[in-house]
Order: structure tokens, then C-alpha cells, then sequence
């Protein structure tokens, strides 16, 4: 099968899960797409929810597909939300995310979410944070440059992200540093840290965030979650 194949396995068993007068948080990226059209199936077959969308880009799709869609000031506090990751850890459930280039809005529509369930295939797992992926982390674009020297100091490689030749801009309107941390030991200590430094507006660390994991694999769709946070081989 293709990851998109995996992937579209677990978006299916997270749409499915959705029932009516739920508030949903709508992902961004590749995984989210698929979901979103998933859920805009349902909702063409009669499903009613509300969608929270953290991108331009996954609000255009839903739209498209007849989703109805509000805001964090419509509805502060949403039921799930459903999004991909960069990486899930295994053993905590703690991820990356940030590829796509929404994190902080992501990161703003969980954090208001009752649960958080990930939609991944089996090839975002990964013993430690940083094992696969650079760690992405928005900052203003006033002074990125100083951002970017303290972040140096961190030892994490910076490299301002591009896009079509120029610098890629989030919604937000910010600039993301793709950060070469390698595998994170702490990814707790880590977070303190880039907390502290000036100009960063948001990074790609999700801890502590996740409530399920559903995990496209050939042999179907597998399931982690607090109570069992390791996958079984």
C-alpha cells in the first residue's frame, strides 16, 4: 500500500468516529486533506457539525465540500480536533508538527480542543522527537536573523524555510526556522527553552497534547492512546 493509502485508512476511522452537533478542529497538511474530504463525505451524506479550520488552505477545502465553519470566538471550546503530525514519540504520544507550516494555529485550535487524535501512517513513529524531522519554529519576521543566532546557540542548525525562491510566510504572517536539533532527549527542557527566546512566536512541540493516535498500517488501522502509548510489534 502507499502512505497515502495508510493514511487515508486512519482519516476514514477518524471521520467516522464524528457524530452530530460535534465541534471538530479541522488539521492542515497533507494527512488533513484527506481527512477533510473524508468528513465532507459525511456531511454530504447528512452528517452536521462544525468545523474549526487552522489554515486558509483546509478552510478552502471544507468549504468547498459544504462543511459549515466557524471560529474560537463562535465556539472557545471545541470538542476534537483531528490532525496529522510530523512525528509521534513512542511511549508519551508527544509529536512534532509544523511541516505544513500552521503549527501556531494548530497548536492554538488543540489547545482549546477536549481531545486531540493524530492521524498518522506507521512511518511517523519514532523512538525520540528530532529522529526524522527538523523541528520547525515560527518566529516574527522583525530580526529573524537575531532569532535565529539565539537559536544557534541552542545548537539547533536553523534554516530559514523557502518557498518558490523567497522566504515562506505563514497565516500568521510569520517566518518558520526548520531547527536540527536531532534526537530530542527532553523534549520538556527543549520546550523551556525556546520559550524563552525573543521573537519566537510558536514551535512545533506538542506535549502532553495527545489523546489518540490512529496509525495506518498494512495490516489495518491500529490505535495507541494514554493508557497504551506503545505500539506492539
Amino acid at each position: 500500500m502507499t502512505i497515502d493509502e495508510l493514511k487515508q485508512m486512519a482519516a476514514d476511522q477518524a471521520a467516522a468516529q464524528l457524530k452530530d452537533g460535534t465541534i471538530v478542529g479541522l488539521g492542515s497538511g497533507s494527512t488533513a486533506r484527506l481527512l477533510v474530504a473524508s468528513i465532507g463525505k459525511r456531511v454530504q451524506a447528512g452528517l452536521k457539525i462544525i468545523g474549526i479550520p487552522t489554515s486558509e488552505l483546509t478552510a478552502d477545502q471544507a468549504r468547498g465540500l459544504g462543511i459549515p465553519l466557524s471560529t474560537l470566538g463562535e465556539y472557545p471550546s471545541v470538542d476534537v480536533t483531528i490532525d496529522g503530525a510530523d512525528e509521534v514519540e513512542l511511549g508519551t504520544l508527544d509529536l512534532t508538527k509544523g511541516g505544513g507550516g500552521n503549527l501556531l494555529r494548530e497548536k492554538i485550535v488543540a489547545a482549546a480542543s477536549a481531545r486531540l487524535v493524530i492521524i498518522v501512517d506507521d512511518t511517523k513513529l519514532v523512538p525520540r522527537l528530532g529522529t526524522r524531522f527538523r523541528l520547525p519554529v515560527e518566529v516574527t519576521q522583525f530580526g529573524w536573523q537575531a532569532t535565529a543566532r539565539h537559536l544557534t546557540n541552542l545548537k539547533a542548525n536553523p534554516q530559514l524555510r523557502m518557498h518558490g525562491g523567497q522566504a515562506f510566510v505563514t497565516d500568521g504572517q510569520n517566518y518558520i526556522l526548520d531547527c536540527a536539533f536531532g534526537p530530542i532527549e527532553s523534549a520538556a527542557a527543549l520546550q523551556k527553552e525556546l520559550d524563552s527566546v525573543v521573537g519566537v512566536v510558536e514551535h512545533g512541540l506538542f506535549i502532553g497534547m495527545t489523546s489518540e493516535v490512529l496509525i495506518g498500517t498494512a495490516g489495518g488501522v491500529k490505535r495507541l492512546d494514554r493508557q497504551s502509548p506503545q505500539l506492539a510489534r
